[in-house]
């Protein structure tokens, strides 16, 4: 009897005998990952064991790259995410392996990047006993992540981490958590190759997603109230990035000529050397963009959700505005902080195709010029600027330098502080997908690792972490996993010796009283430590003269570089819209112009912007 040939869509291993850790590395395999990160233990081994078989067979095809601790790990798969836009993996032990990833995940949430955490587990005859490395991973991680899965059935197995990648990547994207007991890695088993677990509720609310088009009446009505606005602003955040909406977004915003201004987020979603552009809007976003807030008197919100950091205090948002629309994926981010006038949720690229088509059907086009050249002078009477002539090493000159050799194409990732601040508000993104921070959870330590996850998401681009002394003493381990791979990122390290942004509250708002900041951070060699890591290049950058000079050699170096910039301890983030302030109180320091300022380019008195606080 001859054997019918087998169907085009049958997997390779359908019915074969895998065990429960090898399934999973098939599962993985068959999501398309590339790369995992993890740190092993006693409770994963098994699968670890497997990811040695598997890639021995396949030429390395799914490296295991191992960091210094479990919270590199997923900071790692973070960065891989926001790079390339795909699921990361981090693959870790019980107990304190799993605990090690919750800020991770926590991070993910805040700013919805997908992620897979694995986590190893006692055997299911021993949970709940306080075994060794036990931890209640499900009650622990249910809290910060968007979903978990404790797996007791072997037979499901294979069905929840291919139900995870879905759940991870699908609607508003986020982290989701699969604890795998030890047993169930060592089970033995038939593989399907297809198959997802029943999660009818969420499976019904994305066919809702994908099945809500704008409909033509709500296209009608958003470009009647468009036709009325004399001064319109796109207000974009990190949601048109995650939804790969940019290309549908910049088709919209050239197509009727509305300015763009992101959020921290959001940067890169429109290119910021635009002529268009506004740069980012918030508590340190650029003063131009700012004060094209307060003029605008239509506000379309894309991906974006009204946070504290950008409406500071929500009735007092954009009050000019007559008329707000707001497009979103989530529901729940609708009318939850600012009350909006229209509103459309679903998936963000189909709707901006939508209302672009619609447009340009009815033929709509608006003279917007007196608002593009009322915009223009903004930015050029309130752009950035610093004391240039000072003899200490500014940290925006050294961005600014950087930005200058890069041109807005190099993938950027950030620790938490002032350095933070600096880099987003100097550096320019020509693209999505290359600015690289920790948004919403503002977690010390990120910068780092997740540019090593940046460098193997096969962008084939200059992966450059600014940290700064303290946000990188977190993760400083991460030196060492570089060197190990041998790969191609440049660390910068701006030093002013302290918890710059904690500084300057005090400084501003505490009468400086700098309280737990006055007697630590400051014995730190970290030319030494890089070196001690095994960087060939490590440079210490202290004479404001040597700057272009150093950077350039910095950028150009061919492997691992760290650079440590002495940066004058003073340096503040400017502007700054302080707590419950408005952006019409918004703090603009010495240098840069503020409405009531004289000239651009003159040192500006700030002793009076900051009485009120």
């Amino acid at each position: 009897m001859t054997q019918a040939p087998l169907s085009p869509l049958r997997h390779r291993l359908a019915g074969q005998r895998l065990s429960g850790a090898d399934i999973i590395v098939q599962v993985l395999e068959d999501e398309g990952v590339d790369a995992v990160f993890g740190y092993s233990g006693g409770a994963i081994l098994p699968t670890y064991d497997a990811i040695f078989r598997y890639n021995q067979l396949h030429d390395e095809r799914m490296p295991l790259i191992v960091p210094a601790n479990e919270q590199g790990a997923g900071f790692m798969a973070s960065g891989y995410a926001r790079a390339s836009g795909k699921v990361g993996v981090a693959l870790v032990t019980s107990g304190p392996g799993a605990t090690n990833c919750v800020t991770p995940v926590r991070d993910c949430m805040a700013d919805s990047i997908p992620i897979v955490v694995i986590c190893g587990q006692v055997p299911t005859s021993a949970i709940g006993t306080d075994a060794f490395q036990e931890a209640p991973v499900t009650n622990i991680m249910g809290a910060c992540a968007k979903h978990v899965f404790l797996v007791t059935d072997p037979s499901q197995l294979e069905a929840t981490v291919r139900t995870a990648f879905e759940i991870a990547r699908s609607g508003r994207p986020g982290p989701v958590v699969v604890d795998v007991p030890k047993d169930v890695q060592n089970w033995m088993g038939p593989y399907s190759g297809e198959g997802v677990l029943p999660v009818p509720g969420f499976r019904a609310r994305l066919r809702a997603l994908e099945a809500s088009p704008v409909p033509e009446s709500k296209c009608t009505s958003f470009f009647d109230l468009l036709s009325r606005a004399e001064r319109p602003l796109l207000y974009v955040g990190g949601g048109a990035i995650n939804a790969g909406a940019a290309q549908a977004l910049r088709e919209f915003a050239d197509g009727f000529g509305i300015p763009v201004t992101m959020t921290l987020m959001g940067l890169g979603a429109y290119d910021t050397t635009a002529e268009r552009s506004m740069h980012m809007l918030g508590m340190h976003g650029r003063a131009y963009a700012n004060y094209a807030v307060e003029d605008a008197d239509c506000i379309i919100a894309v991906g974006s959700r009204f946070d504290d950091r950008v409406a500071t205090k929500p009735d007092q948002f954009a009050h000019g505005a007559k008329f707000i629309a707001h497009l979103d994926i989530d529901a729940a981010e609708i009318n939850k902080v600012k009350r909006v006038d229209w509103h459309h949720v679903g998936l963000l690229p189909a709707a901006l195709r939508k209302l672009t088509e619609h447009g340009k059907d009815i033929g709509f086009a608006r003279d917007w010029s007196a608002w593009h050249r009322h915009l223009a002078e903004l930015k050029t009477r309130h752009a950035m600027n610093y004391d240039r002539e000072s003899a200490l090493i500014q940290p925006y000159a050294v961005i600014e330098e950087i930005n200058r050799l890069t041109g807005g194409e190099a993938i950027i990732a950030t620790g938490v502080g002032q350095h933070q601040m600096w880099a987003a508000q100097y550096f320019d993104f020509r693209e999505p997908r290359l600015w690289l921070t920790s948004g919403s959870m503002g977690t010390m330590g990120f910068g780092l690792p997740a540019a090593i996850g940046a460098a193997f998401a096969g962008q084939n681009r200059v992966v450059i972490d600014i940290d700064g002394d303290a946000s990188i003493r977190m993760n400083i381990g991460e030196l060492e996993t570089v060197t190990t791979y041998n790969l191609p990122v440049k660390v910068v390290v701006l030093n002013n010796f302290g918890d710059g942004m904690v500084r300057q509250w005090q400084k501003l708002f505490f009468k400086s009283r700098f309280s737990a900041t006055d007697k630590s951070l400051h014995k730190k060699d970290f030319v030494k430590a890089a070196q001690a890591d095994g960087y060939d290049y490590a440079v210490r950058l202290d004479r404001r003269e040597d700057l272009p000079r150093v950077i350039r050699e910095f950028i150009e170096f061919d492997g691992p570089a760290f650079l440590e910039v002495i940066i004058d301890p003073d340096a503040l983030v400017y502007p700054m819209v302080g707590p419950g302030a408005t952006y019409d109180q918004m703090i603009t320091g010495e240098w840069i112009a503020s409405r009531e300022a004289p000239a651009v380019g003159e040192k500006v008195g700030a002793s009076d912007q900051t009485e009120m606080f």
